[in-house]
């Protein structure tokens, strides 16, 4: 008897638990919509443009060098601080000053052949007078006096190329000089030595293009970030706006700094198209360095005490299975006319959703601002919503609070 009893039980037990089973598998079925929200609230927005860049000094001269030759002396180093007309290097000045030597002589070769030419054209001249008076009295003939009158000619057009000579020579001689102040290379400003590429003995060739032997800072308290920005975030930047930027070197350390000016010529990598947007930095206890790269962030617009909605619930749109669970008479609560270019979300109003056109703002990516629309303080803004058990998918699978918001179809 206790053995049956206990049977019963057993089977009783089983039962109830199938039935409770299926009664739960039954409700989840028919179960209530799960909404995922936030409240509209208060506070402070602050827009901001991302950007990365790469610092150097204001003020940066790369130093040549105007004439091919070898690297005799060097008087600088990295991070040497030089002043406007150091000598910082020297070449082999051999050949350089043999060349200068053979175009003085040649000048002087010049001068010589120019006094010889004047004193034939003397010569020349008396001459012809001489001749002159004689053909008058008839005492030689005209034939003899016309070439005393030609050597006479000759003799000055000898002046004239012997000064032409001369002047060649001098010409030469000036660029065997000049070639020769070369051969010391001389800082053009005063600064600091950020980069040295030759070393003693090296041979420069500077028959097509000179040659960078030195990178020169004019001052690292005073630096710069050229930025590459966006095309789409360009239109959202001025001079003067604040920005604010970290570097690897310094990860807890944020460095300030304001935008000189939005350069328009664009870049484009990858059919991506760029714009430099330079910032000035000040840089007194020198931590940052040329060539640091920057992860900037420009703040373009603020608001304070405004009223905010979080992006999500822009970004909400319920899929039609979820619309069908929402509103089974295909009748859902309405409070104003929608266009499909407009900005909306959806709002809890006496526990049903509702759709609301509104306009917006500026944004930090996590809340937006509210510009108009019947919305106040402590409103619930839907931010997803599941049924199920599971998030509402669309018809292509994709989840109807996430990603990016999509032109919504009129859905009532």
């Amino acid at each position: 008897m206790t053995r049956a009893r206990w049977i019963f039980g057993v089977v009783l037990t089983a039962g109830l638990v199938s039935g409770v089973l299926v009664y739960a598998s039954t409700s989840r079925k028919k179960g209530d919509i799960q909404f995922e929200s936030a409240r509209v609230d208060r506070g402070r927005i602050v827009a901001r443009v991302t950007a990365t860049g790469t610092l150097s000094a204001l003020v940066t001269v790369q130093v040549g060098s105007q004439v091919s030759g070898r690297i005799k002396e060097i008087f600088v180093d990295f991070s040497s601080p030089v002043k406007k007309d150091q000598v910082i290097a020297r070449m082999d000045r051999r050949l350089f000053e043999a060349a200068a030597e053979q175009a003085r002589a040649n000048r002087l070769a010049a001068e010589g052949n120019l006094a010889k030419a004047r004193a034939q054209a003397e010569e020349a001249e008396r001459q012809y007078q001489r001749a002159k008076v004689l053909a008058e009295r008839q005492l030689i003939s005209q034939a003899e006096a016309d070439t005393r009158q030609a050597e006479h000619q000759a003799a000055m057009a000898a002046i004239t190329a012997a000064r032409g000579g001369l002047e060649q020579a001098r010409a030469s001689q000036h660029q065997a000089d000049v070639n020769l102040a070369y051969t010391t290379i001389l800082s053009p400003i005063s600064g600091i030595v950020i980069s040295r590429n030759v070393d003693i003995g090296q041979t420069v060739a500077a028959s097509l293009t000179a040659p960078t032997l030195f990178t020169i800072a004019e001052d690292l308290r005073k630096m710069q970030v050229d930025t590459a920005v966006s095309e789409a975030d360009v239109g959202k930047l001025r001079a003067k706006a604040i920005a604010t930027f970290t570097v690897d070197a310094y990860p807890g350390e944020k460095f300030r700094g304001l935008v000189r000016q939005i350069r328009d010529a664009p870049q484009t990598l990858q059919n991506v198209v760029t714009y430099d947007a330079v910032v000035d930095v000040d840089n007194p206890e020198l931590k940052l360095k040329p060539g640091m790269t920057a992860n900037v962030t420009f703040v373009y617009a603020e608001r304070d005490d405004v009223l905010r909605l979080p992006s999500a619930a822009l970004r909400f749109r319920p899929p039609p299975a979820l619309l069908e669970r929402l509103a089974p008479d295909g009748k859902i609560k309405k409070k104003d006319k929608h266009n499909a270019d407009d900005d909306s979300v959806w709002v809890l109003r006496d526990g049903r959703p509702a759709r609301l056109s509104i306009d917006v703002g500026i944004s930090d990516g996590s809340h937006v601002e509210l510009v108009t629309g019947d919305l106040r303080e402590g409103d619930v803004v839907v931010t997803d919503a599941s049924a199920d058990g599971g998030g509402g998918k669309d018809k292509d699978g994709a989840s109807s609070g996430s990603g990016r918001k999509k032109k919504s179809k009129k859905l009532f």
